[in-house]
C-alpha cells in the first residue's frame, strides 16, 4: 500500500480569522475520508491546499511525487465556447482523441467518420474504456454532446464536470488521490446510488466533503471534522462519529468545568497582588491567561430546542380537485386530488423534469393550473424556501437584514427570541451577525436564506431541495427544528436520509401527469422499488434467454438483421461475450462451492456479482439490438 499525502502542522487563515491551525493527517492508497465542518470553515481550502492552488500560511505539506490529485469542486470551471464532448474529453491524450472521435461521430451520425474511429479505436484497443466512458455519460444523463458549454442548466453542468472527472480518474492513472467536494447537489437519486457502487468498485482513494450522510456511509470508511481550528479524526461511519463526538464533547466541557473552577481562583489571587511581580508571579499570571483561555471555550453545540408559537392552522388546510396542468404535449397532473390534513409530513419524489417544482408553484398559485379547483384555507401561511436563493436587495450586514422580516421569534410556551437569539440557534455567532451579506459563503447565505423563511411563522413550510449547500451541524438544527414543527410540510428533497427522518409519505411523481401516494419514507419506497425491478429484471431476462437460445440455434437468420455497421458490430460483440460471461459465472459458482478461505471466498463473491450485473447488462442490450430486427 503506497502513502499518498502527509501533512504536519498545516495553519491557513484569511485576515485575522483563522480556519484552521496546527493540524496533521495523512492519506494512504485505497483510504475513501469524509470531511464535515460548518460552512466557512475551510472544507473547501483544504481540498485547494491538497491541489497546490492555495498554500498553506504554515507547516508542511507532502505529496507522493507519482500521485494525481483530480479535484471535482462545487462551481466547475469550463471553456465555455467549447461543446460539452470537447470539455469533457479534454485530455491530450491517442486513446482519449480517438473516443472523442468515435462519440462525435456517433452524435451527427456521419457513417464514414463512425467507420474510420472504429478502426482506430479496435488499433488502440481502446473499446473496454469507451464502454466505462458509455457508462458514465449515460448513468449521468449526458445528451446533446456537441452543444456550447454555455447553454448548460446548473444541474447539466454540474454532471458534465462529474462525467469529466470520472473519465479523467478512470484512464492513465495508477495512482489518484479524487477530491469531492459536495458531488451529489444536482443528481436524482439513481445517479447517487449508481456513483455509490462506482466508486466503491473503481477502489479509489478518497477525500470527500458531502452533506449525504446515506453516500458518506455507503462510500466512506473514515470521517475528518474540522472545528474551531483543530482536525478530529474518526474510524467507521457517520452513527460512530455521531456517538463518538457526543463523548469527546462531554470530555471536553467536564475539562472546560474544571478550568472555569481555576479560573475563578487564580482571578481572585490576580485581584489582591500588589503591582510589583516577581518571576514566580510572572509564571502564575501565564498560567492564568492559559486557564482564562480554556475556560471561555464554547464547546457545547447549538442544538434547536424550541417549539414555534406559529399562526394557528384551521380546520380546512388546502384542497385540490381534478387538478390538470401540461406544458404542450408534456403533461405534469393528470386530474390530481388531494385534501392536507394537519400536521402531514409530505416527501415529493421523481427524476428531473417530471414536474415538482411546478406543482409546488400551482399550490402556492404562483403559477396557474389549466383546469381544476385549489381551495386554500384563510389560516394557511406559506414558508417557501426554493432553490432561487437568497433575495439581497442592498448589502446589509446579516443581523440588519434580519430584522427587517421582524424583531423576535414568538415561543409556545411564552416569551421569544430575539434576532440575535435565533440567529445563534442557526450557527451565526455574534461576531458572524456583523459580517455583510456579500461576504457570506454560499453555504451561509442558504442557511440565512432557510432562517429568515422560518422566522417569519409559517405554518406550511414548502421545502424545494433545502439540503443542498448546507453543511451536517446545520442540517441537524434545521431537522430538529422541523421535527417539532406542528405545522404542515412538502419537502423536494434527493438526500435519502432527510427524507426519512421527516416525511410519513411521498407523492411519488412518475411523468405523463401519474402522481402515486406511497405510505412509507423513502427507504421503504426504494426497497419496494427495487423489489418490483428485480422481478421485472427476471422476466425479462428469461424472455432474453429464450430468444438467444432460439437465435443460437438459427445461425443463419443473422444476415438478414436490418442493422446499422455499428448495431451489427456490437451484436456480434455480444454473442461473443455473454457465453464467455456465463462460462465465468459458472466457474466462479463452483468455485465458492468448493473449500475456500473466508478472503479467497469474500473476493469470489464480489467478482460474481460484477459478472452477474455485466450479464443482466448485455443481455439486455442483445435483446434491445434483436428486437430491431
Amino acid at each position: 500500500m503506497m502513502h499518498y499525502v502527509s501533512a504536519e502542522g498545516l495553519t491557513k487563515s484569511y485576515g485575522i480569522t483563522p480556519l484552521f491551525s496546527n493540524i496533521s493527517f495523512h492519506i494512504n492508497e485505497g483510504d475513501k475520508i469524509a470531511l464535515v465542518a460548518r460552512n466557512g470553515t475551510g472544507k473547501s481550502t483544504l481540498l485547494r491546499i491538497l491541489t497546490g492552488t492555495e498554500i498553506a500560511d504554515e507547516g508542511k505539506l507532502w505529496i507522493h511525487k507519482d500521485l494525481t490529485v483530480a479535484l471535482f469542486e462545487q462551481e466547475p470551471q469550463f471553456d465555455e465556447n467549447k461543446t460539452v464532448l470537447e470539455n469533457i474529453f479534454h485530455l491530450d491524450h491517442p486513446v482519449i482523441k480517438c473516443i472523442r472521435e468515435y462519440e462525435a461521430a456517433t452524435e451527427i451520425n456521419d457513417g464514414h467518420a463512425l467507420v474510420e474511429s472504429i478502426s482506430k479505436m479496435d488499433e488502440l484497443g481502446a473499446w473496454d474504456f469507451e464502454s466505462k466512458v458509455k457508462q458514465v455519460l449515460g448513468k449521468l444523463n449526458i445528451q446533446h454532446l456537441q452543444n456550447a458549454m454555455n447553454a448548460l442548466s446548473g444541474g447539466q453542468r454540474k454532471r458534465a464536470a462529474l462525467a469529466k472527472t470520472l473519465i479523467d480518474i478512470g484512464f492513465d492513472h495508477k495512482h489518484t488521490l479524487l477530491l469531492m467536494d459536495e458531488p451529489t447537489n444536482h443528481l436524482d437519486v439513481e445517479m447517487i446510488e449508481w456513483m455509490e457502487n462506482y466508486l466503491n468498485q473503481e477502489n479509489v482513494t478518497l477525500l470527500l466533503v458531502t452533506h449525504d450522510r446515506y453516500f458518506l456511509d455507503a462510500v466512506c470508511e473514515e470521517i475528518w471534522e474540522l472545528e474551531r481550528e483543530n482536525l478530529y479524526v474518526y474510524k467507521g461511519d457517520y452513527e460512530n462519529y455521531v456517538e463518538k463526538k457526543a463523548m469527546r464533547l462531554e470530555s471536553e466541557q467536564a475539562s472546560i468545568d474544571k478550568a472555569k473552577n481555576e479560573y475563578r481562583k487564580e482571578l481572585e489571587w490576580m485581584r489582591r497582588q500588589p503591582k510589583a511581580r516577581t518571576t514566580k508571579a510572572k509564571s502564575r499570571i501565564d498560567h492564568f491567561h492559559e486557564v482564562e483561555a480554556k475556560a471561555k471555550q464554547q464547546v457545547a453545540e447549538s442544538q434547536m430546542q424550541l417549539q414555534s408559537k406559529m399562526s394557528r392552522l384551521g380546520g380546512k388546510i388546502i384542497e385540490m380537485k381534478k387538478v390538470y396542468k401540461s406544458y404542450g404535449d408534456k403533461i405534469i397532473l393528470r386530474g390530481f386530488d388531494y385534501t392536507f390534513s394537519k400536521g402531514e409530513r409530505i416527501g415529493i419524489i421523481g427524476k428531473n423534469g417530471v414536474g415538482k417544482t411546478t406543482f409546488l408553484n400551482i399550490l402556492q398559485q404562483t403559477e396557474t393550473a389549466d383546469s381544476g379547483k385549489i381551495n386554500i384555507g384563510e389560516t394557511v401561511v406559506f414558508g417557501n424556501f426554493s432553490q432561487q436563493g437568497l433575495e439581497i436587495k442592498e448589502d446589509n450586514r446579516v443581523i440588519e437584514y434580519v430584522k427587517t422580516y421582524a424583531e423576535n421569534f414568538p415561543l409556545a410556551k411564552g416569551g421569544s427570541l430575539s434576532a440575535a437569539e435565533f440567529l445563534e440557534l442557526f450557527l451565526f455567532p455574534p461576531e458572524k451577525q456583523y459580517t455583510y451579506l456579500s461576504a457570506l459563503s454560499g453555504g451561509e447565505k442558504k442557511r440565512l436564506q432557510l432562517l429568515t423563511i422560518l422566522f417569519r411563522n409559517p405554518n406550511f413550510l414548502i421545502l424545494d431541495e433545502p439540503t443542498n449547500d448546507l453543511d451536517l451541524p446545520t442540517l441537524g438544527v434545521l431537522e430538529n427544528f422541523l421535527s417539532d414543527f406542528a405545522g404542515c410540510i412538502l419537502i423536494v428533497s434527493h438526500d435519502r436520509y432527510f427524507m426519512d427522518r421527516l416525511v410519513n409519505h411521498l407523492f411519488v411523481f412518475e411523468g405523463d401527469g401519474v402522481v402515486k401516494d406511497f405510505p412509507g419514507n423513502y427507504s421503504q419506497f426504494r426497497i419496494t422499488q427495487k423489489e418490483q425491478e428485480k422481478e421485472l429484471a427476471i422476466g425479462n431476462m428469461q424472455f432474453a434467454k429464450k430468444k438467444i437460445s432460439d437465435v443460437r440455434h438459427q445461425p443463419s437468420e443473422i444476415g438478414k438483421r436490418k442493422l446499422s455497421y455499428i448495431e451489427k458490430r456490437e451484436f456480434e460483440q455480444l454473442s461473443k461475450e455473454i457465453p464467455a460471461l456465463e462460462e465465468a459465472k459458472k466457474i466462479s459458482t463452483e468455485k465458492m462451492s468448493s473449500t475456500v478461505s473466508f478472503e479467497e471466498l469474500n473476493i469470489l463473491s464480489k467478482n460474481l456479482k460484477v459478472i452477474n450485473e455485466q450479464l443482466e447488462e448485455k443481455e439486455m442490450r442483445w435483446l434491445e439490438l434483436s428486437e430491431l430486427i
